[in-house]
Formats: C-alpha cells, sequence, structure tokens
C-alpha cells in the first residue's frame, strides 16, 4: 500500500542504534536505506567509492544530485543523517512533507560512552562473535559537549517540524527489538502489514551498565549530579521571537560606525553622538540598503546599548504612566491590572503603581496577558536574538562603560571620539526597597541571569 511519503530520513545520531534501524527499514517490502548518504568521510558506507552513479566528489561539491536520485528510486528510499552530516541538505529534508521523518534517540550517556569504546576498540559494528571489550575514561567537559550537540540537532528537526506543521515517527533505542513498534513504523510509512520482526544482523556492542564501562565511576556520577537535565536553573521564555527590527538601527553618514539600538532603552544620547561624528545619521534603511552600506563601509563598527531591567522597566511605567505617551494603552493595563493611579509627587503613591505595573510586566512577558508585548518592555535577550537574524553587533556596551566603549571604538577607525551624553538615571532612590527588586527579579529573570545584573545599576 502506498502511504503519504515519497522518500524517508533517519534523523539519528552516531551509537543510537541506526545501523539495527536501517536493517528493520530494509526488511520492509519496498522499502531501501540508503545507509550515511551523506557523511562527509564516505559516502554510504565506508567502502564504497559512489551511490546510485554519483561519485564522493561529485556528492560533495553539490548533493542535490544525489538526493534527487534516492528520491527517484523506486519504492520507498532513504537515508541515514546525523549532526555532523552535509548540513546543505538538512533544510531541504526537514521543509519536505513528501520526506518522512524518522527520530531515533538513546540515552546520551551510553551513545557517549559506546562511542568512545568504539574509538578505543575501532569496533563500530557487531554481527556475531569477537566482540571487543574495553573500559574508557568518562570526561564532563566531552559529555557536556555531546549534550549540547544532540540538544542542538534535535531542537532544530522539533522547530523545523513546528513551523512547517510537520510529524516525525519517534523511536528510542530500546524500541529496536519491539516488533509491535516496528510494524507502527511500516504502517507511518504506508507499508502497513509488510513488517518483519527485528532481525539481529546487528548486534549490541556494550551491554553492561554504565559504570562498567568507564574507568572513573566515581568521578562520572559527580559530572552527571551538576548537570540539569531538567533545565530548572533556565528562566522559562514564553516571548514571542522578536524580528531584527533594522529600520531603527543608524547610521552614521560621515564615519563607519552603525547603531544597533534596543527598543525601550535610551537613544538620544547615542544618536546625537553619531551626528557630531558622523556629520549626521540616518535611520529606515531597508536590509537590502543596510547591507549595501555595510559593503561599502568596511569596515565599519557596530553597537548596541544594554541597559539595567530595572531602568528598563522604570522607563516603560514612566512613558505610560508619568508622561503620558500612549494613554490607550495605559488606561487598557490600568483597568485589567488594577494599577492605582500615581502622583509624581507622592512616592508612596508612585511605588504602589510601580508595584502592580511589574506585576503586569511579570505576566506580559510569561505569556499570560491579552496584550502584545510592547518592544519597550520586551527582553533584551529577545531582542539581541532578533538582531542576530541579519547581523551581530561588534560590541554591547551598558551606561557605566558608554563613554571607555565608544572611544576605544573611535580609537579602532582613527576617528576623534566626542563627548556623549550619558542615560539619565532610572528607577529613583526613594523607590527603591527589597520589595521592588524581588518583584524585578521576577518580571525580567530572563535578563537577570542572561547578563549577570545585580539588584540595582551600579553607578556610572
Amino acid at each position: 500500500m502506498a502511504g503519504p511519503f515519497t522518500s524517508f530520513v533517519l534523523l539519528a545520531a552516531m551509537r543510537t542504534g541506526s545501523n539495527l534501524l536501517e536493517d528493520s527499514l530494509n526488511r520492509i517490502e519496498g522499502v531501501q536505506c540508503h545507509g550515511e548518504a551523506f557523511n562527509p568521510v564516505f559516502i554510504a558506507y565506508p567502502d564504497r567509492t559512489d551511490l546510485l552513479g554519483v561519485s564522493q566528489a561529485d556528492r560533495d561539491r553539490d548533493p542535490r544530485p544525489l538526493l534527487e536520485r534516492i528520491r527517484r528510486q523506486p519504492g520507498l528510499n532513504g537515508f541515514r543523517y546525523f549532526p555532523d552530516h552535509d548540513p546543505r541538505i538538512l533544510d531541504e529534508v526537514l521543509d519536505d512533507p513528501a520526506c518522512a521523518k524518522i527520530v531515533l534517540s538513546r540515552n546520551p550517556l551510553d551513545s557517549y560512552i559506546s562511542l568512545k569504546i568504539a574509538r578505543e576498540t575501532g569496533q563500530w559494528r557487531l554481527g556475531g562473535p569477537g566482540r571487543r571489550v574495553a573500559r574508557v575514561p568518562f570526561d564532563g567537559d566531552e559529555f557536556a559537549g555531546h549534550l549540547d550537540l544532540l540538544a542542538g540537532f534535535h531542537g532544530r528537526i522539533l522547530r523545523a517540524l513546528q513551523v512547517s506543521g510537520q510529524t516525525a515517527f519517534h523511536l528510542d533505542y530500546d524500541d529496536l527489538g519491539d516488533a509491535g513498534v516496528l510494524a507502527g513504523l511500516a504502517r507511518f510509512l504506508g507499508r502497513a502489514g509488510s513488517a518483519l520482526p527485528p532481525l539481529r544482523k546487528t548486534l549490541p556492542q556494550n551491554p553492561e551498565p554504565a559504570e562498567e564501562k568507564v574507568t572513573n565511576p566515581a568521578e562520572m556520577a559527580a559530572a552527571l549530579a551538576r548537570l540539569d537535565p531538567f533545565r530548572l536553573g533556565r528562566p522559562p521564555s514564553f516571548e514571542p521571537r522578536r524580528g531584527p527590527g533594522v529600520p531603527d538601527f543608524r547610521v552614521a553618514l560621515g564615519a563607519r560606525l552603525l547603531f544597533m539600538p534596543i527598543p525601550g532603552n535610551p537613544a538620544a544620547g547615542i544618536t546625537g553622538w553619531l551626528d557630531r561624528i558622523g556629520g549626521g545619521s540616518r535611520n529606515g534603511l531597508t536590509q537590502s540598503e543596510l547591507r549595501q552600506w555595510m559593503k561599502d563601509s568596511a569596515p565599519f563598527r557596530s553597537l548596541t546599548l544594554l541597559c539595567h531591567p530595572a531602568d528598563r522597566a522604570w522607563a516603560a511605567f514612566s512613558r505610560l504612566f508619568i508622561d503620558g505617551a500612549d494613554p490607550a494603552l495605559a488606561a487598557l493595563i490600568r483597568r485589567q491590572w488594577a494599577i492605582p493611579l500615581s502622583d509624581p509627587s507622592d512616592p508612596a503613591a508612585l511605588k504602589a503603581a510601580f508595584r502592580a505595573f511589574l506585576v503586569f510586566l511579570k505576566a506580559s512577558l510569561s505569556g499570560q496577558t491579552n496584550l502584545r508585548v510592547d518592544p519597550a518592555w520586551a527582553s533584551q535577550s529577545a531582542h539581541l536574538q532578533g538582531f542576530s537574524q541579519f547581523a551581530v553587533p561588534d560590541v554591547i556596551l551598558r551606561p557605566q562603560t558608554l563613554e571607555s566603549g565608544l572611544r576605544h571604538l573611535c580609537a579602532d577607525l582613527g576617528l576623534d571620539c566626542p563627548p556623549v551624553e550619558c542615560p539619565r538615571p532610572g528607577v529613583p532612590e526613594n523607590l527603591r526597597d527589597d520589595d521592588i527588586a524581588r518583584l524585578l527579579r521576577q518580571a525580567c529573570a530572563r535578563d537577570y541571569v542572561a547578563f549577570g545584573f545585580r539588584d540595582w545599576p551600579p553607578v556610572a
């Protein structure tokens, strides 16, 4: 029975059981897996020099013709893809809804130790007697890198499937001997009724417990205890992803300087500084116009200003509830979150209003309101991630290092550095207390953690 797919990809990593799964896939009628077709070291299998008439050298120059040949083979054809395989074809298969995605994973500690044993013994596959045994040292830093590699790979797969509205068939290493799971995989591929029991052509190489396979089990246990597999220390983020905001970027007309302002942070002082150093400045550029400026102005330097979360929160509060910059939005927030009227001359009333605003701010950045996250109070982490979609600033300056940082940039470009107006103070001293500091940390946890801020900004 033909299914909705015309090809498939087995997304896995080294030592996850992909050889065994390939053997099982090849026992399904009309299904053929072509090994590691895009491994940069070899093509399909270590003893091959070509695949489907495409040489390894031709594949290395352009992998797409080989991908097309795999797709055009009779039946349902695919290949195994690992994190270190040719990156040029990953997006092509992830974006193709006619390509079935099979995601194979394994306990990362087991795959890490198995990989080290294979490298030590030189035995990468076991098909019968003659198993080579070794104990290997556990390296905590190396294992952390292994975890990061796998997390990045699987995170990219997950996001691609979510964005495109696709699904995948997920298996764990322990599922590879389960005939029922393999029958389900056959149904997923549109080959219902054609699956066979798993064939033990490939045998488990290292079935012993992890502590028996390493030379330093106590050190391994200590390193594992320091890990945070549930990401308990990571502040949750429910903010929407932000774009780069290129129209707000500002270039100096007569100098090779680019300012990438973070919305909500004071920009007037740096804009005036750019005007003085460059004889004027300009924003409102499109991405293509700014790329052309970057080409014409090389070597140029770029900067942004990072502010303390307390200053950003106070600036957003002041703009809405003291300056009256957006009365409609202020009235909406005040009504929904019971923010009391604030009299700037009454510190107690001002503190109560600011405290209520911080409760709203936490809810806003946690995705718990029906209002959009305004750029003026969105986390700076989100803005910088948005910048990186277009360009990353050379330097991230803070108010207390603004003057020295600008002098360094000017010296780098051989320019004289005029004085700069530093940002104005943030939360008034008479409003600062432990409760306000606690609310700020709760509301802006992402930035406090990411940039190492203390409760209050340092004195410039």
